[in-house]
């Protein structure tokens, strides 16, 4: 059963304009409601969201009950790093997919985030849980979640305006030869093997920029460790500008090259900072996740460990990227 309501237009407009300042959500959000057939004007269904309207016009809304999925069964936790009314922070392990899929038959973060509770709908009556970022289903790390439209909202723009960001620890090798390296490539889908992205330049193709920071070097000089600065979000946007300088995550099986020579239980790729503005204090907030134990022993096999936590700083890491960009 939907839920009616009727509004009359008071000051001629587009009705995008009208209805976003009635209904109080995104332009967006109310194209999808036309599109989807859910609003008229006296009685005729609307095709064009910007159609102008005319005074004391009466406008129907049908808003559609959301769509609710049942959740899989789950079978793993996950660390929450922190939880408000409006946010919550959590540290995604290794092996978690994000979002369910036709080719996902295992449960994934989604199922996880039904089961706590946090079910967003919106206005068109999609359901959706939160999710305004995500990462690779190998890499761990920090991860922002909504707990309501507002907050969704909130966070959403600050991806766009980068206001939001993350910074990622890897292992790599073989070692980058300076201390810090930018790459500013564009990135799309790779014509030789549809699992892959690469360095491209094309209509298709979209502008991504990478810095990399030297952090430590292995005991036997053939690994490194290293932090990611990301300054947009593309698809595999770190493996990838990697690889265009012949470098590879440690338990990479897409891009690396000879994935059988070093094995790791999981790519050593980890979400380790992340920072926002609070939906609610309007506040910089950050946020740290500690290494899973396969990353951590790793790291302590290879490399000096006193070494490690000293420059694995979050004060150290953030004034050494500030000072380089």
């Amino acid at each position: 059963m939907s839920d009616i309501k009727n509004y009359i237009c008071d000051n001629e407009q587009r009705l995008d304009a009208f209805l976003t300042s009635k209904i109080g959500q995104t332009r967006s959000q109310v194209a999808m409601l036309v599109k989807n057939g859910a609003v008229f004007i006296e009685d005729k269904k609307v095709t064009r969201p910007g159609v102008k309207l005319k005074l004391d016009q009466q406008i129907r809304v049908e808003f559609p009950q959301a769509k609710e999925t049942p959740a899989l069964d789950i079978d793993f936790d996950v660390e929450i790093l922190y939880e408000d009314e409006d946010v919550l922070v959590i540290n995604k392990p290794s092996g978690l997919t994000v979002h369910p899929a036709p080719s996902v038959k295992e449960a994934t973060l989604v199922d996880w985030l039904k089961h706590k509770g946090i079910r967003l709908s919106t206005i068109s009556g999609e359901e959706r849980h939160g999710i305004v970022h995500r990462l690779d289903k190998g890499t761990s790390g920090t991860m922002v979640v909504a707990k309501n439209n507002e907050a969704h909202e909130f966070l959403s723009s600050q991806l766009q305006d980068k206001s939001m960001g993350r910074y990622y620890l890897a292992v790599i090798n073989p070692p980058l030869k300076d201390d810090f390296t930018t790459i500013e490539q564009n990135i799309s889908r790779s014509s030789h093997n549809r699992l892959k992205m690469a360095c491209a330049q094309g209509s298709k193709s979209k502008y991504a920029k990478t810095t990399f920071k030297v952090l430590s070097l292995s005991n036997d000089e053939k690994y490194q460790f290293i932090a990611c600065k990301l300054f947009t979000g593309r698809t595999h946007q770190i493996r990838v500008h990697l690889e265009s300088l012949n470098r590879h995550i440690i338990g990479d099986h897409i891009y690396a090259l000879s994935p059988k020579i070093e094995k790791s239980e999981r790519i050593l790729l980890h979400a380790y900072m992340i920072y926002f503005y609070h939906p609610t204090s309007k506040e910089k907030v950050s946020f740290v996740a500690p290494l899973d134990d396969v990353m951590k022993t790793y790291i302590d096999k290879k490399f000096d460990m006193e070494q490690i936590n000293e420059v694995m700083d979050t004060d150290n890491i953030i004034s050494s990227f500030s000072a380089n960009t």
